[in-house]
C-alpha cells in the first residue's frame, strides 16, 4: 500500500519523475552488472595468478626433490658405470670392514702403490659435496650391518643391526625398491639421529656380476633446506606446500601441522588433477614424481584465496557507489531543471486557456524548450491577431453548417428508405434481395459518413460490402478472400483507394459463364510501407491496353479516362510522394494483379480525405 500511495503520489502523473526513475533503474542495473562483471574477472585474474604462484612453487620444490633423487641415482649409476667401483662396493657390502681394509691393502701392494677408488673416501667426498645431506648410509644385507656417513663428522660409523629387538633388517628388507620416503625412526634411532625433519631417498645396491642384492645406499636429506628452493615465493605463498611419499605420509609440510603424519586427503588425490578442488574447501595443485614415488602438493583454503580478492571487491562497490550516485544526481539535477521550466510553460499554457491572452513566457533560451517558448509568445501574438476576423466568419460558418446539416439529413432518409424495403424483400422471402439492400445501405453509409480516422480496416469492409452484394448476385460463380492481419487494421489509408480497383475487377475482368470466378486482396507490411496486393483470375488486359492504362497513370493532365485507378494512383502521389500508388501487372486469359503502396501510418488521421 505504500509502494502504490507513492506512485499514485509521485510518479504516476509525473513524467520527469518517471524518466528519472527509468534512467536511475537501468543506470544502477548497468553500473551493477558492468561492476560484477569486473568484479568476475578479477578476482578469477587475481585467483589465477595465485594459482600460478601456488604452481610455480609446487614447480620449484618437485625440482628441488627429483634433484636429490636423480643426485643418489647418478650416484649409484657412477659406481656401477665404473668397474673398480662396482667390484669395490661389492666387497665392501660382501664381507666384514676389517676384511675389506685388507682387501683394500692388497689392491694397494699390488697395484704398485696406485691408489685405487675407495668406498670410504667416494661416499664422504658425496657427503661434502652436498651440504642439504643429513647422513648418507650403506646397508649389507650379508653382514646386517649399517655404515653411517655424517655431514658433522670427517669419519663414518659402523652399526650392527641383529641385535636383539632391532627392526632395521626388517626395514630394509620392506624398502628394497627406490623412492624417496620418510625416515624410519628405527633407523633414526639407530644412528642417533632423533630429528624427524628429515626424509630419505634410497637404492639398492646390486652385485653387477651376479646381479643379487647386496644391499641399500640410503640417504637423509635436511628438510629444512626445502625452504631454500621456496625463497622466491615466501611471501607470496598461501595455504601449504606439502610432499607426500607413496604411502601418503608427509615429507614436508611449510606449515608443519601435517609434518610426519599421514596426510588425510591421500585416498582423494587419486581422483584430482593438477589443479582441483580437494575436500570440502581446498583447491590443490600437485605434481607427481612417478620414479621418486613422492607427489608434491599444494592447498589453499577457498577461503584464503578469497581475501586475495576482498580488497579489490571493497574497491569497486566504492567506485560502484560512487559513480552510481554521480550517475543519477547529475542527470536529475538536469532533468529537474527541465521540468521546472516545462511546468512554467504548462502554468502560462492554464492562464492562456483562462483567457488571458496577454501572459507571455519569459525563456530567452535557445535550446527546445526555449523555441517552445518563443514559438508559444509567436502564437500569442497571431492568435490576437485572428480573434479580431474570427467575429466576421462566425456567420458564414453559421450558415455553412446550415447546408452541412441538411446535407446529413437527406442520406438519413434514404438509409430510412432502404431499410423500408429490405423488410418488404424479407417479408415477401427475397432474403437474396434483402442481403443485397443491407450490404449496399451500410457501404453507401460507410462511403457518406465522415471520419477523423479512416483506417485498413474501413476500407477493407467497404470492399467486403461491395464483393458480398455480387457474391449473393452470382451465387456460386465468384468467390473472395481478404486476407489482413489484424495488427494492421489500424493503419491509416486514404479513403476509396482499394474500392474502386474491385469494382474495375467486377465491371470489366470478371466472367460469368465460369463458376470458378475468384478475387483475393492480401495485406502486408515490407518496412515502411503498406503493401496491398489485389489479385483475381479475370479476363486479363492485352498488353497494348495495359500499356495504355500505365501511361495514362502517369499523365499529368487529366482526361477524364479510367477515372478510378488515375484518381486512386494521384492521391496516394500527391499524399505522399511518387514512390507510392499503383501497379498492374495482367496478361489475356490470366487475370490481374494490382499492387497498392500507402505509407505505414498507424492510427494517424488520413490527409485530405475528401480529395
Amino acid at each position: 500500500m505504500h509502494i502504490r500511495y507513492i506512485y499514485r503520489n509521485y510518479f504516476k502523473n509525473n513524467l520527469f519523475m518517471k524518466i528519472i526513475l527509468f534512467f536511475s533503474v537501468i543506470t544502477i542495473v548497468t553500473i551493477i552488472t558492468f561492476s560484477y562483471l569486473m568484479f568476475k574477472v578479477m578476482s578469477e585474474s587475481a585467483v589465477q595468478r595465485q594459482l600460478d604462484i601456488q604452481k610455480g612453487a609446487v614447480e620449484r620444490v618437485s625440482n628441488y626433490f627429483s634433484g636429490k633423487y636423480d643426485s643418489i641415482q647418478s650416484t649409484v649409476r657412477e659406481v656401477y658405470r665404473d668397474d673398480v667401483l662396482a667390484v669395490n662396493m661389492s666387497y665392501f657390502l660382501e664381507h666384514p670392514y676389517q676384511d675389506y681394509v685388507n682387501y683394500r691393502l692388497e689392491r694397494f701392494y699390488t697395484d704398485n702403490g696406485i691408489s685405487s677408488s675407495d668406498m670410504v673416501t667416494f661416499f664422504r667426498g658425496k657427503v661434502d659435496d652436498d651440504p642439504d645431506i643429513r647422513s648418507l648410509m650403506l646397508y649389507s644385507v650379508d653382514q646386517y650391518q649399517l655404515y653411517v656417513f655424517y655431514n658433522y663428522m670427517q669419519q663414518f660409523k659402523i652399526i650392527p643391526t641383529n641385535l636383539a629387538r632391532s627392526y632395521i633388517p626388517e626395514v630394509m628388507y620392506q624398502q628394497e625398491g627406490p623412492g624417496v620416503g620418510p625416515s624410519n625412526i628405527w633407523v633414526s634411532r639407530a644412528i642417533e639421529t632423533t630429528n624427524t625433519s628429515t626424509y630419505s631417498v634410497r637404492f639398492p645396491v646390486n652385485n653387477t656380476l651376479t646381479l643379487k642384492n647386496i644391499g641399500q645406499l640410503v640417504v637423509y636429506y635436511d628438510t629444512d633446506k626445502v625452504w631454500n628452493s621456496l625463497a622466491l615465493y615466501k611471501e607470496d605463498l598461501k595455504g601449504s606446500i606439502l610432499v607426500l611419499s607413496q604411502d601418503g605420509s608427509v615429507l614436508f609440510d611449510s606449515t608443519g601441522f601435517y609434518q610426519g603424519k599421514k596426510y588425510p586427503y591421500f585416498e582423494e588425490l587419486n581422483t584430482v588433477y593438477d589443479n582441483d578442488e580437494l575436500g570440502d574447501d581446498l583447491i590443490a595443485t600437485k605434481i607427481t614424481h612417478s620414479q621418486g614415488g613422492f607427489t608434491v602438493l599444494s592447498t589453499v583454503p577457498k577461503k584464503e584465496l578469497a581475501k586475495t580478492y576482498q580488497g579489490l571487491r571493497n574497491t569497486i562497490l566504492l567506485i560502484s557507489s560512487v559513480c552510481i550516485l554521480f550517475a543519477i544526481l547529475i542527470p536529475a539535477l538536469f532533468i529537474s531543471n527541465f521540468a521546472k521550466r516545462m511546468y512554467n510553460i504548462i502554468r502560462f499554457t492554464r492562464k492562456v486557456r483562462d483567457g488571458d491572452f496577454t501572459t507571455r513566457i519569459a525563456d530567452t533560451r535557445d535550446d527546445e524548450l526555449g523555441q517552445i517558448s518563443k514559438s508559444f509568445n509567436d502564437m500569442l501574438e497571431e492568435l490576437n491577431e485572428y480573434i479580431d476576423r474570427v467575429f466576421k466568419a462566425e456567420i458564414k460558418q453559421q450558415q455553412t453548417e446550415l447546408v452541412a446539416l441538411q446535407a446529413r439529413i437527406n442520406p438519413h432518409f434514404l438509409y430510412n428508405t432502404l431499410e423500408v424495403i429490405r423488410m418488404r424483400a424479407v417479408s415477401q422471402g427475397a432474403k437474396d434481395v434483402a442481403e443485397m439492400i443491407y450490404s449496399l445501405s451500410v457501404l453507401f453509409k460507410s462511403l457518406v459518413q465522415q471520419k477523423r480516422v479512416y483506417t485498413l480496416k474501413d476500407e477493407l469492409e467497404a470492399c467486403r460490402l461491395y464483393l458480398e452484394l455480387f457474391r449473393i448476385r452470382y451465387k456460386d460463380r465468384f468467390e473472395y478472400e481478404i486476407q489482413a492481419a489484424p495488427e494492421l487494421y489500424g493503419q491509416s489509408v486514404v479513403k476509396l483507394s482499394l474500392q474502386p480497383i474491385v469494382e474495375n475487377y467486377i465491371v470489366h475482368g470478371i466472367r460469368t459463364d465460369r463458376y470458378d470466378n475468384r478475387l483475393t486482396i492480401q495485406v502486408q507490411e515490407d518496412g515502411d510501407i503498406l503493401t496491398v496486393v489485389v489479385q483475381d483470375n479475370g479476363k486479363g488486359i492485352e498488353p497494348d491496353q495495359l500499356a495504355e492504362i500505365r501511361e495514362e497513370l502517369e499523365r499529368e493532365e487529366e482526361t477524364g479516362r479510367m477515372f478510378g485507378l488515375r484518381s486512386v494512383h494521384s492521391r496516394l502521389r500527391f499524399l505522399y510522394g511518387p514512390e507510392y500508388g499503383i501497379e498492374i501487372e495482367s496478361s489475356p486469359e490470366s487475370g490481374t494483379v494490382v499492387i497498392v503502396r500507402y505509407p505505414v501510418r498507424e492510427e494517424m488521421e488520413a490527409e485530405a480525405q475528401d480529395v
